[in-house]
Formats: structure tokens, C-alpha cells, sequence
């Protein structure tokens, strides 16, 4: 089939992805994911829900203030100080875009709105036309479209659309439709709403029954042009469509889709990387194109074929979404012209200090491990990523422990260029270093979440540590490296703290799609 039709991919990573528990990211790790969002080459990029709160609000605007290739979004509530906000936020992009929304369905409309089909539709239209004030741009979504009555979804919509709507969306806010469902749905908007010809056809799906890249693409195939989507498909509940597998999947079977996306593949697996690092969230070894396992064979009679021929059981490269050939890298002999051109191979383009300083915990690094591998490469220059302020850094620390005595910790961080010291007992090295360090900041906050695992294999590998505390109904995510797995506890506990220490930002008002 001849690949004509363009697909548009609306990326809401730092919308609806940021949403899902423990999934918070501060304003430098957002500005970060939406740079490599607009490497990567999507169309729309959702930078967040202006109203929700003050972080939301200056995520969006310093987004928008830095993105000149694709379209900045900002979520509105069919309301008018939702419609206000959203623009004053994205008034600075050379492509902004309002997204105002509102429920559709019988059960949300009784339930939640409390109110009457009519009622709807003129509040819908009412938004619109204002956000149209504002902007060109104007998306409305029909929240849970997927249980509304078909023949209000056709009414709502070509209301919108003479209202000024460019984009109309179909969500499956609840994850709820099947693919030939979902397809029949499509087909029946494209053919029963008149004007539908002067606006887009955007999906939005989740995936609480496993099907949102599969309704997805049924959708693309009825005649959607925009997808809305993750990274590594995060998002509320089970989360949401998965860029990556979207996009995969169009361009692997173009014989059978005739679509492609302006994606720029070879950038997928650096922003799956970078958004696990920035929201705590690991991908698991076997999810599909992104996954350890993804491009692993293990079995006898896979490797047999692979050895003979990679399209045996290879239906994509690793190289198509930015993984390496060459793995096996550098070494402690290693100059930092080296290290800067394996970066930039790998997609990372750093400045001469940031450079610098990776190159000194690269040396610091190959003295401890025997090889050095790109994932070690990656993790490092992630880790020299910090958008906050250090307010306190490990000095040293001692830990005694075993099976005989009571674990002890004995820790020693700096502020504000003094030492600060305490010790402290726990249930093992690293409850009681916790504990150490608590007694050094005061505890107002609660862990959450902990867990190490190594970077790469072998005995000497790079551990990874990720910590998630709590305060104030906010997570806040820590990230440590050594290829001491105490030590790097240790340093992702601090790092959550800095984290904490360094914004403020409120609980706001959340939103379903």
C-alpha cells in the first residue's frame, strides 16, 4: 500500500503522563522532556493544564516561550477562567493551541456535570468561540466520547466545528472501547457529521483493558489524522496509548496502514530513557520497541535464526529507534573527545562544562568498572542533569552492619558550606542511613518508594537507585549512581530532598481525558 496519508502525533506526556501517581516532574525536567519531544519531531505537544496550579501555569508558558517547531498546547475545562488561563500561558508560542474539553456521555453528564444535552452543547459551543478569540488553534474533546450517544457526539461536534474548532476528539477516557468498536465510531463521525471536512479527527485512548495502541491505530485506520499519546504510554490509571508503539507500528507496516508520521525514530529510545529517569516510572524489560528485552534473544532456536538472519525473528532494527550497534564503548585510557563524540551518537548534545563534568565521573567510573557500556554513558549524563538547587551534598559516610549487630550510619552532608553530621540505628544500611540523614533535614516528609537495580551486567555494574518521598500530597523522585549500591541510595535520597526543598509548587485540580 502506498504510505500517502499523514498522521499527526500529539504527544500529552507532560499532561496526562505527569498525572499518574508519582509521575511529577519539576520545571527544568519538563523543559527537558519537551526539548527532546521537539527533537524527536512531534506535531503537538501538551505541556500541561494551565489552571491546575502556579507550576502548571509556568510550565506551560516557559514551554511554549522555547518550542518554535511544534504546536504548544494548554488543557482548558469548557470554562471561562480555564479558556483564560490556558491562553496566558500559551500566548508565547509561535503555535499555540487551547484544548477545552467536556464530558459527553449520559453517565457524566447526570453524574458529574449535572446537566442537560442542551446544556452542554452550549457551554461546549460557548468555549470554543472564546478560546477562538484567542487563538486559531482550537481542539475540543468530548470526555468519555467512547459510552456517549453517537447522534450527540455528531451534534456536539459540528457545533464545535462551526464555533471555530480545528481539532475535534474522540477520547476513550476510560479505556473502555474495543478496536472494531472504536473504528465503526470513527467512521461513523467522518460520515455523519457535515463540516467534519474542516477540522481534524484526534483520538485519545487508555488503556485500562490493554487495547489503547490497538483501538489507536483502528482509529488512524478510520480516518483519524491526530494520535494523542505517551512516552513509554504513561498516564492516569493504566495509562495511555504508547507514542513509541504507535509510531513503531505505522512505520513497520506501512503495507498495511498507507500512513506515516513525521517521527523521527532514530530519537524514541533517548526519550523513553529520559522520561523513566525524570518520573521514577522504569519501563519493564518486556514492553514492546523500548524494553531490555525488546531486541534480546535468549532462546537456542531464535539465536540460530538471528545468526542465519536478523528478519527471522527481527521485524525492526535496534538501530531504528536509536539504540546502538556498538555497546561496547570506552575505557578508563579514554580521552573526553571520545566520550563527546560516543554522546553524540547516542543523541546528546551537551555543552563544553556539562561535558566536563561527566568526563570526571567517567574517569571516576572507569576506575571502578573493568567496561564501560552505553547505558553506563547514559545514566551518567542523566545524572549531571539537575534543573534545582543542590541545597545539601554527601560528604562521606560510614556505615557498619550485619547479621549480628544492629545496623548503624554514620553521615556527613554540606550546606550552605558547613558540615553537618549525625548517626543514627536502623534495620539494615540503608534505613538507617535514611534515618541519618533525616535527623540532619527533619523529616516532614514520608518515603514512598524505594528500589535499586544495575544499570548494566556484571559484578562491577552501575547501580541505579530510585527513591520517591512524600510531603504535602506531592511525590518527589531521587535518583543515585555508584557502583555502590548503598552509596547511591544514599545520594537518590538526597536527591529527592533537594528536590522537595527546591519548589513548592501546590496540589492543583487534575483532569480526565
Amino acid at each position: 500500500m502506498e504510505t500517502t496519508r499523514q498522521i499527526k502525533i500529539f504527544d500529552t506526556t507532560l499532561r496526562d503522563g505527569e498525572q499518574s501517581p508519582g509521575c511529577s516532574m519539576n520545571l527544568g525536567e519538563k523543559l527537558e522532556v519537551a526539548m527532546q519531544l521537539e527533537k524527536m519531531k512531534v506535531d503537538v505537544i501538551e505541556a500541561g493544564f494551565a489552571i491546575a496550579s502556579p507550576g502548571d501555569f509556568n510550565a506551560v508558558k516557559e514551554i511554549a516561550k522555547i518550542v518554535k517547531n511544534a504546536t504548544v498546547a494548554s488543557l482548558a475545562r469548557a470554562l471561562p477562567k480555564d479558556i483564560d488561563r490556558a491562553y496566558e500561558a500559551v500566548k508565547y508560542a509561535e503555535n499555540p493551541r487551547i484544548h477545552t474539553f467536556i464530558a459527553t456521555s449520559d453517565i457524566h453528564m447526570k453524574y458529574k456535570l449535572k446537566s442537560t444535552e442542551e446544556e452542554v452543547l452550549a457551554q461546549a459551543v460557548a468555549m470554543v468561540k472564546r478560546a477562538k478569540g484567542y487563538c486559531n488553534d482550537v481542539e475540543f474533546s468530548a470526555e468519555d466520547a467512547s459510552r456517549s450517544r453517537t447522534e450527540f457526539l455528531y451534534r456536539i461536534f459540528e457545533a464545535v466545528i462551526k464555533a471555530g474548532a480545528t481539532v475535534i476528539n474522540v477520547p476513550d477516557t476510560v479505556g473502555y472501547t474495543t478496536p472494531d468498536e472504536y473504528y465503526r465510531l470513527i467512521k461513523g463521525i467522518k460520515e455523519n457529521v457535515a463540516n467534519i471536512h474542516r477540522a481534524e479527527i484526534s483520538v485519545h485512548c487508555h488503556n485500562d483493558l490493554g487495547m489503547a495502541v490497538a483501538n489507536t491505530l483502528a482509529a488512524a485506520a478510520a480516518g483519524a489524522t491526530q494520535l494523542e499519546c505517551t512516552i513509554n504510554g504513561i498516564g492516569e490509571r493504566a495509562g495511555n496509548a504508547a507514542l513509541e508503539e504507535i509510531v513503531m507500528g505505522i512505520n513497520t507496516r506501512k503495507d498495511l496502514y498507507g500512513m506515516y508520521t513525521n517521527i523521527d525514530t532514530g530519537q524514541i529510545y533517548a526519550a523513553s530513557r529520559l522520561t523513566s529517569k525524570v518520573t521514577g516510572m522504569k519501563v519493564q524489560h518486556n514492553k514492546a520497541i523500548v524494553g531490555e528485552n525488546a531486541f534480546a534473544h535468549e532462546s537456542g532456536i531464535h539465536q540460530h535464526g538471528m545468526l542465519a538472519n536478523k528478519s527471522t525473528y527481527e521485524i525492526m532494527t535496534p538501530e531504528s529507534i536509536g539504540l546502538s550497534k556498538n555497546q561496547l564503548v570506552l575505557g578508563k585510557h579514554s580521552g573526553s573527545h571520545a566520550l563527546e563524540d560516543r554522546l553524540k551518537e547516542l543523541g546528546y548534545e551537551i555543552s563544553k562544562e556539562k561535558l566536563n563534568e561527566v568526563f570526571k565521573e567517567f574517569k571516576i567510573l572507569a576506575d571502578r568498572k573493568k567496561v564501560i557500556y552505553d547505558r553506563d554513558l547514559e545514566a551518567l549524563v542523566q545524572d549531571q542533569k539537575q534543573n534545582f538547587e543542590e541545597i545539601y551534598q554527601l560528604k562521606e559516610f560510614v556505615i557498619n552492619c550485619g547479621n549480628i549487630i544492629t545496623s548503624t550510619a554514620n553521615i556527613k552532608l554540606i550546606k550552605d558550606g558547613k558540615e553537618l553530621e549525625e548517626v543514627a540505628k536502623g534495620f539494615g544500611p540503608i534505613d538507617a542511613a535514611f534515618k541519618a540523614i533525616d535527623n540532619i533535614v527533619g523529616g516532614d516528609f514520608k518515603l514512598e518508594d524505594y528500589s535499586v537495580e544495575s544499570v548494566t551486567e556484571g559484578e562491577d555494574a552501575l547501580g541505579e537507585a530510585v527513591v520517591k518521598i512524600k510531603r504535602n500530597n506531592e511525590i518527589y523522585n531521587g535518583r543515585g549512581l555508584s557502583t555502590d549500591v548503598v552509596e547511591a541510595s544514599i545520594k537518590a535520597y538526597i536527591n529527592a530532598i533537594n528536590k522537595m526543598m527546591s519548589e513548592n509548587i501546590p496540589q492543583g485540580q487534575q483532569a480526565a481525558m
